[in-house]
This record gives structure tokens, sequence and C-alpha cells, in this order.
């Protein structure tokens, strides 16, 4: 059963910009540490971001520090993820995924996982 929705993806040009967002569904994640990672069609997933429960621990990426944000809204039970200046190796399918404790970047360390949604960067 998916228990993160996530919302946010499309269509967009190169240097433009979208934002994520991941919700729960059927219980609150306010107090976990919350992930995002990428599957790019022929690739493995890869991290992208994390944040522990508080905001105060925060990890990237190399491929995307200095150009995406991860953030959370404890009081919405909401993370987000701010994409600039994205590029057509940033495409793919965007996963929220939420796990009780330290924050991670390994996706095998993450419980519950949304369904994905589709960035598209055309060039």
């Amino acid at each position: 059963q998916v228990q993160l929705v996530e919302s946010g993806g499309g269509l967009v040009q190169a240097g433009g910009s979208l934002r994520l967002s991941c919700a729960p569904s059927g219980r609150t994640f306010s107090s976990y540490s919350m992930g995002w990672f990428r599957q790019a069609p022929g690739k493995e997933r890869e991290f992208v971001a994390a944040i522990n429960w508080s905001g105060v621990t925060i990890y990237y990426a190399d491929s995307v520090k200095g150009r995406f944000t991860i953030s959370r809204d404890n009081a919405k039970d909401t993370v987000y993820l701010q994409m600039n200046s994205l590029q057509p190796e940033d495409a793919g399918v965007y996963y929220c995924a939420a796990d009780y404790g330290r924050a991670r970047i390994r996706s095998d360390e993450y419980a519950y996982w949304g369904q994905g949604t589709q960035v598209t960067v055309s060039s």
C-alpha cells in the first residue's frame, strides 16, 4: 500500500524550475526522516536529497547541490523539493521516501515510498 503521495512533476525546458511535494496517506510522518530519489530510463534509482525530522540535518547528492533545496513543514506534514536550473540529466521519475530515525541516503534504508512523479526536461 502506497503511504506517500508525490505531486508537482511535469515538463519543463532546460534552465526552468519545478517544486515537488510529498504528503502522507494514512499516517503521519512528521517525526520521520524523509528523502527524495530519482530514476532515469535505463538507470538505477539514485539519491537526490534527505532531511531529518527536525530539518536540522540535510544531505544532497553532488549532482544537485546548489540547485535543489529540500525542506519540510511538519505542521502540514509535507516535504518539498525545489528544483532550479533543471537540466536534461535531471529527468526521470522522482520518488519520496520516509523512515524513522536519522536521515539516510541509501534507498534500501527507507521503509515507506510514494508512487513517483514524472519530471521531463527538454533541451
